[in-house]
């Protein structure tokens, strides 16, 4: 036992891998990943600061490997969610067993008489169309990140923020109170015209309802407070069994012949008279209408929540959800069509249930209506509206028309049961999760859970309360009237969290899900608060002051909560226009945005790095072009460039300093950058110590900001200030003497000499189908995957297919490249190819050694091979050179650069961008080493080079929290 235990731990321990530049820094692993919920508070992953120490042994060794981490976060991280259910058991099943209840079974018939087979069938159609349109909003929700608990409340909360999700939990608890109390209501209706059957009576027809439903109820509370688990598969699957037979049971008693007592009751089977006569419709009483037959037929597509509700339970929600939703909404549509045509065709509308009033050969009465054609004569009850059967009488024609009516009847049972009590059970546990969100004051008190699987017992009593009272108004029509309008409520929420979400044009908005639109959700929207108003105006208007009163106190009392929201990232928009309206919300990983302080000096010497940076920020986030100089101003060369960026100069003496300014006072409350942007400094082997110094330390001191860094180099430089006259930077320029530098130009003289200086670069082109190759070799939280998908979001890269690098051994290549894999599937990235280097470890090649030694051979002490000159002298003399051993203590570090570049090498020459991570250095790491090393990364490439490195936090996810 022992033994194994050891090797579980050390086969988690081998599977943290280091990167190429550190043992301590490591490679991607999904584990970093898991601590962005809140309650998660592990750091596996080291920080800059733990990365910029002091080098020790440990860490410089050539196959160190860390393990030293608590064997409680190992047996976390490798913690899995147990298997689950599928798409059909867990939603497509769940959902059309909801679907098929009370409605179906009770009103289906009656709806068909009123409205007739054509417009029933037109409401059927219109319910359906917001149903699915709803369904592909929650789809879009549920496969943006995984959600462990909450359902759909969660998703849209989380997707809208507190000032709407609160709204939602509230009116979704309640809505599904009243479902439980419509089914119930159907219920008792159906046992009531039993025991009529039998002239059997408690009190009232009406009052039996009442008695029988809290009855009902009040087991369903008994059940709860008990635990016993009504959802597992195997009920699932046993209730299923009994809706196909109660419906095989209905399409064979429409074919047989009918007996004199059936015909009696209006049930002749296929006619085609019947079926013309039915197909207008026959409007009668009060409730008369299309929009009321609407709103009472609607409650039937509100099973397709429930799929999303058992989200936690899913074994693939990602799928499961989207796959299973539309599949019921299929396969329920066509039976609802098919039940609403062939029980139109086959029962007539009126009918007394007498056997005498059969027309025989001899009798000549006066007969009037469609049961004459048939050899029955219904006057009689026609002309004084008292028929008892038929279409637009009898609420249970369907049961009638089966083969056998019992069997019949228990589909009703079976059908009203189930979604009374699974909407009993969801009700209570909504509400459970809305109360422990904080939102509203004094529902706290509900949100207590009890035992292993923390039942909302409270809960379960205040919807026994709630659905009990609802259940005294007996009348299924009101019930599902009110059900409609909250529902729709709902429904509208649902799709305008979509719209809202897919119009902020938030990184953290990535669904997997793609057949869906922000218009479709905006439809969606729309519609849904249409038919409240055309459904019951009354209670539609009393649900909106509900809405704004509820987010009136969210967006005024605003709670402590912070989920990453749609809202946050409309106030990131906004912003940037109104930026004071930004101050009080908390950033969150999910809409985390590059924000770059790009160190351009004059931005039309540099439109590359300009160029580059404004591919993955414009419209979207936060860009800053700083300019280290006594005097400029290019405001207008960026907007006749139309780069949206801020130009901010200032006065200094060094890079360095003038960086350390700009990382310090740059920014305005969350408009701050949190990335430094500049561009390789391509001269330094030519450059002084002191200048190679000054740009290395702006690196670090970028780092121990808790900045993230990136380095454009482009194969022929940056600075184009040789193809039109300009004033040159004394900070970027320094080595380069030869050039003659201008006076400064005043604001308001015309510099920019038409569009002589507007040269368009690479990051300007359509890259077509060239690749952009990303060598993620160090985690550093995901900045090194978000630009590049950023990128791809542009017009110009679209086409353009994203390579993913990364390390292993040739041992467990597939499985490596499998993880990869399926953690870029988990963030949504659309980056589908994985390469595994697997020759990292490779002793270089000699020429490329010996070129790496030559290069920094000029800024080396060498002093181990100088006698007569003292280690402390050339120190002195020489404060900035790397000594021997430094470049002893360093040597395996850079032996692993020279390596990674003859990779890229190899595998990019025909890349249009690559992007590695950046080395982060200790702090005794000498600048011109540190210098040499980014030269040896990006040595000999082609097209456009980064090198990137985050602040090791996370700025991607796959959680919706």
């Amino acid at each position: 036992m022992l033994n194994s235990e050891s090797e579980r731990r050390g086969s988690r321990a081998e599977l943290r891998r280091s990167s190429i530049y550190s043992t301590l820094d490591l490679v991607p692993q999904l584990e970093y990943y898991t601590s962005t919920l809140p309650r998660w508070q592990r750091r596996s992953r080291p920080s800059l600061e733990v990365l910029r120490k002091t080098t020790d042994a440990g860490n410089t060794s050539r196959s160190g490997s860390v393990s030293n981490l608590p064997d409680s976060e190992l047996q976390d991280s490798g913690r899995k969610p147990p298997a689950r259910l599928g798409w059909m058991t867990g939603v497509m099943l769940r959902c059309m067993l909801n679907m098929w209840g009370v409605i179906l079974l009770l009103r289906l018939s009656w709806i068909t008489s009123q409205a007739g087979i054509l417009l029933t069938w037109l409401i059927i159609l219109l319910s359906m169309m917001v149903t699915t349109v709803t369904a592909l909003s929650i789809s879009a929700m549920a496969t943006n990140g995984r959600i462990t608990s909450g359902g759909s409340y969660v998703m849209i909360s989380r997707s809208l923020g507190p000032e709407i999700g609160g709204p939602v939990g509230m009116i979704f608890s309640f809505a599904n109170t009243l479902a439980c109390a419509l089914s119930t209501v159907g219920f008792a209706e159906v046992v009531s015209d039993l025991l009529q059957a039998f002239d059997v009576t408690m009190v009232s027809y009406i009052n039996d309802i009442r008695i029988i439903g809290v009855i009902t109820v009040t087991a369903f509370l008994l059940i709860s407070f008990a635990g016993i688990r009504w959802d597992s598969k195997t009920h699932v699957w046993c209730f299923m069994l009994v809706y196909i037979v109660s419906f095989a049971n209905y399409f064979v008693g429409t074919v047989i012949t009918p007996s004199p007592q059936t015909q009696a009751q209006g049930i002749f089977g296929y006619r085609s008279d019947i079926f013309v006569s039915n197909l207008k419709p026959d409007w009668r009483g009060p409730e008369g209408t299309f929009f009321q037959m609407f709103a009472i037929f609607f409650p039937s597509t509100i099973g397709i929540l429930c799929g999303a509700n058992t989200y936690e339970n899913l074994r693939e929600p990602s799928t499961a959800i989207p796959k299973g939703s539309l599949m019921a909404i299929l396969w329920t549509t066509i039976s609802y069509l098919a039940i609403s045509a062939t029980i139109g065709s086959s029962v007539i509308r009126d009918a007394s249930g007498n056997i005498s009033d059969i027309v025989t050969a001899n009798v000549t009465d006066y007969c009037v209506g469609l049961g004459c054609n048939v050899g029955w004569n219904f006057t009689a009850c026609t002309d004084l509206q008292s028929c008892k059967y038929g279409l637009a009488n009898s609420f249970s024609v369907l049961g009638q028309a089966s083969g056998f009516a019992y069997l019949g009847t228990g589909g009703t049972f079976v059908a009203s049961l189930t979604s009374a009590l699974g909407f009993f059970v969801s009700a209570p546990k909504i509400f459970q999760h809305l109360c422990r969100d904080n939102i509203y004051p004094y529902i706290g008190f509900f949100a207590k859970g009890y035992g292993k699987r923390d039942e909302p017992l409270r809960a379960y009593l205040l919807c026994y309360v709630v659905a009990s009272a609802f259940i005294v108004i007996a009348d299924l029509n009101t019930i599902a009237v009110l059900i409609s309008n909250f529902f729709l409520c709902s429904y509208c929420l649902i799709n305008f969290s979509c719209f809202h979400a897919s119009i902020t044009n938030s990184p953290g908005w990535r669904p997997s899900f793609n057949y869906y639109t922000k218009w479709t959700a905006l439809f969606g929207a729309v519609s849904s608060v249409v038919l409240m108003f055309l459904f019951t105006w009354w209670a539609a208007l009393i649900t909106a002051c509900v809405i704004f009163f509820l987010f009136g106190y969210v967006n005024y009392n605003k709670p402590k909560v912070n989920w990453g929201s749609s809202v946050q990232a409309g106030i990131y928009n906004m912003a940037l226009s109104y930026s004071v309206s930004l101050t009080d919300v908390e950033d969150h990983v999910k809409n985390f945005r590059p924000q770059c302080l790009v160190l351009t000096g004059s931005p039309n010497q540099r439109p590359a790095l300009v160029d580059f940076v404004s591919s993955f920020t414009k419209n979207m986030s936060l860009m800053i072009c700083g300019d280290i100089v006594r005097v400029k101003w290019l405001v207008k060369w960026l907007n006749k460039r139309r780069v949206r960026s801020f130009y901010t100069p200032i006065t200094t003496d060094s890079l360095r300093v003038g960086a350390q300014h700009l990382l310090q006072s740059t920014g305005l409350g969350k408009l701050k950058p949190n990335t430094l942007v500049l561009g390789f400094k391509t001269n330094w082997s030519q450059s002084s110590p002191e200048g190679i110094e000054d740009y290395i330390h702006t690196i670090f001191d970028t780092f121990d900001s808790n900045f993230s860094v990136c380095i454009l180099r482009m194969m022929y430089g940056l600075d184009v200030s040789d193809q039109f006259i300009f004033e040159e930077n004394p900070v970027f320029e320094s080595d380069d003497n030869d050039k003659q530098q201008l006076p400064d130009i005043e604001p308001g003289e015309n510099f920019l000499g038409g569009d002589s200086d507007q040269t368009r670069t690479v990051f300007q082109n359509d890259q077509r189908k060239k690749t952009i190759d990303v060598y993620w070799v160090a985690d550093d939280g995901g900045l090194t995957l978000l630009v590049p998908y950023l990128f791809t979001r542009r017009k110009r890269w679209r086409n353009s297919k994203v390579r993913v690098f990364i390390l292993g051994d040739e041992q467990n290549v597939e499985e490596a490249r499998n993880k990869m894999l399926a953690l870029l599937r988990r963030f949504r990235l659309d980056f589908n190819e994985v390469i595994v280097i697997t020759d990292s470890e490779k002793q270089p090649h000699t020429k490329n050694l010996n070129r790496f030694t030559d290069t920094i051979a000029p800024f080396r002490l060498f002093d181990e091979q100088q006698e007569e000159v003292s280690v402390e002298e050339l120190r002195r003399q020489n404060p900035l050179k790397i000594s021997d051993q430094e470049f002893e203590m360093f040597r395996w570090k850079s032996e692993r650069k020279v390596r990674l570049n003859e990779i890229m090498r190899s595998n990019s020459q025909h890349a249009a961008l690559l992007l590695v991570s950046i080395p982060v250095p200790q702090r005794d790491c000498p600048s011109a080493l540190y210098m040499a090393w980014l030269d040896t990364l990006t040595y000999g490439l082609h097209c456009p080079a980064v090198l990137i490195r985050g602040n090791q936090q996370n700025v991607l996810t796959f959680y919706c929290q």
